[in-house]
């Protein structure tokens, strides 16, 4: 049975004041999601990490009632720090029924530069993945692929990237939500979002 290409069910989140542009790989399918927005899968830790760094509370932006996060609170943050978001990949084909990087072929890579040119203020990309950071490097035609929680200066027509490798905020990913934050602080301390 032939394996139908999905597209990107979301529009770049591009606040026009944003600093950091995050790319993760691809959302999950729609059954995993708790609310129409980046990460939305409730056992994906991201928001619980930007909580627990900027609010010291991993359960800021959760709403534990309902089983879902708090998309609006969520939005106004992103905005008011100036970070945008969106996916290195337009369309894929998914292997198998998740949104593990393992099981995604990357049929329609997202052009980083173009989301680039709409953020003049931008001066680092974050990548949340193996795929993603791997597919974004060579986009950019960076040098080599930096290691978990460290960066690599990429020259472009019109300014410097700093291009960052963050862990996945995924729970597949083998490492404390604690840990994880850290070197997420890192990355937003160097950037003056902290």
């Amino acid at each position: 049975m032939e394996i139908k290409p999905e597209r990107h069910p979301l529009k770049p989140f591009l606040p026009q004041e944003a600093r950091l542009l995050m790319l993760g790989s691809f959302p999950p399918p729609r059954k995993r999601w708790c609310m129409d927005f980046y990460y939305p899968n409730f056992i994906n830790d991201m928001w619980r990490i930007v909580g627990y760094i900027f609010f010291n509370d991993s359960q800021y932006f959760v709403d534990a009632q309902q089983k879902c996060f708090r998309k609006e609170a969520i939005v106004a943050f992103l905005e008011h720090k100036g970070i945008a978001l969106y996916d290195m990949a337009t369309v894929v084909k998914r292997l198998q029924a998740n949104a593990s990087d393992k099981y995604l072929e990357i049929v329609e890579a997202t052009d980083v530069r173009a989301l680039l040119s709409q953020l003049p203020r931008c001066k680092a990309v974050a990548s949340t993945g193996e795929k993603s950071v791997s597919a974004l490097c060579e986009m950019l035609g960076a040098p080599i692929v930096p290691r978990v929680g460290e960066s690599i200066e990429v020259e472009l027509e019109d300014r410097s990237v700093s291009v960052f490798r963050m862990p996945s905020s995924s729970r597949a990913y083998p490492m404390k939500l604690e840990h994880k934050a850290a070197v997420y602080a890192n990355m937003f301390a160097q950037l003056e979002l902290l």
